[in-house]
């Protein structure tokens, strides 16, 4: 009959787009994402954004913490250097040098991270980051990928500065543990720093975390002594300090020594310690960011 209404389609069909040639053409389901696998394009996209958001400012975000530690390196090596004093068998100044350069990759690793989501929350653009298809391992990946690479350079400056420096040798022993601690470093603090992100809702929950947290965690490290001269109660805090592990492994890399422990096992162990901390980090950091807590409020 004429009056008669045409058949539903099914619910699960796809809706048609009419074309000028009559035909249709199908689209995806609601709620089903149209891109599958990793979007590349969109985690490329963020990495790049955030890089060049540090890298605009570079001489606060690079060059500032490379003179920084390189005036601690001069400081220490001045007051505490002088009369051929060796630690571990080596130069004071080469024993501070690995720990210093470490402890700048860390603590700019946390501020590039610490800054991404916050800034979006006090400027009003945190949709920017979430609206895209982007998954929440994308996000992090971008956000954290970003942050080691702000480290790296940090670190390279560092290094490139120190290397001049009269009675600094950075010639290096264990290739694998320069990059293993060096990286496991910066995505530790990375991690932090993008936790610390989602949780602050002002710049000075972030200046808390960094003054009182981060700070004091890097200079009761170890960078500046070994722990064996330390008291028994102070010996047994410093290794409860996950970055002492962090700074004594990446010093092993140049110097061949550490006082983690007796022998490379002692290392090993470290390392592979490091890698399930920032396992279940990234798990703790996912998990919060996909529930959405203090972003979607």
């Amino acid at each position: 009959m004429a009056d008669q209404a045409p058949p539903a389609r099914p619910k699960s069909e796809a809706p048609l787009d009419k074309t000028n040639s009559g035909e249709g053409t199908r689209f995806t389901p609601r709620g089903v994402p149209v891109i599958s696998g990793v979007n590349r394009v969109g985690l490329w996209s963020l990495y790049i954004k955030e890089v060049r958001r540090f890298l605009k400012v570079h001489t606060q975000t690079i060059w500032g913490p490379a003179v920084t530690t390189l005036l601690f390196l001069i400081i220490f090596t001045v007051a505490l250097g002088r009369g051929g004093r060796e630690v571990l068998g080596a130069p004071f100044a080469s024993f501070v040098a690995p720990g210093l350069i470490m402890m700048g990759m860390m603590q700019n690793a946390f501020a590039n991270s610490s800054f991404s989501l916050l800034a979006g929350k006090i400027q009003g653009t945190i949709m920017d980051l979430l609206m895209p298809p982007l998954s929440h391992g994308e996000l992090m990946a971008g956000i954290i990928g970003a942050a080691v690479t702000r480290a790296v350079m940090v670190g390279s400056t560092v290094a490139l500065a120190m290397a001049l420096w009269p009675g600094v040798s950075l010639s290096i022993a264990h290739v694998w543990a320069v990059i293993w601690f060096g990286l496991m470093g910066a995505i530790m603090l990375s991690l932090m720093g993008l936790a610390t992100s989602i949780w602050s809702e002002k710049f000075d929950h972030n200046a808390a975390i960094t003054n009182f947290v981060v700070a004091p965690l890097s200079l009761l490290s170890g960078t500046f002594y070994v722990i064996d001269n330390l008291a028994p109660a102070f010996q047994a805090v410093s290794r409860a300090n996950p970055f002492f592990y962090v700074i004594s492994g990446f010093r092993y890399g140049f110097l061949g020594e550490s006082d983690i422990g007796e022998g490379a096992d002692a290392v090993v162990q470290a390392a592979v310690a490091l890698g399930v901390l920032n396992l279940a980090l990234a798990i703790i950091v996912y998990l919060v960011l996909r529930s959405g807590w203090k972003l979607k409020d």
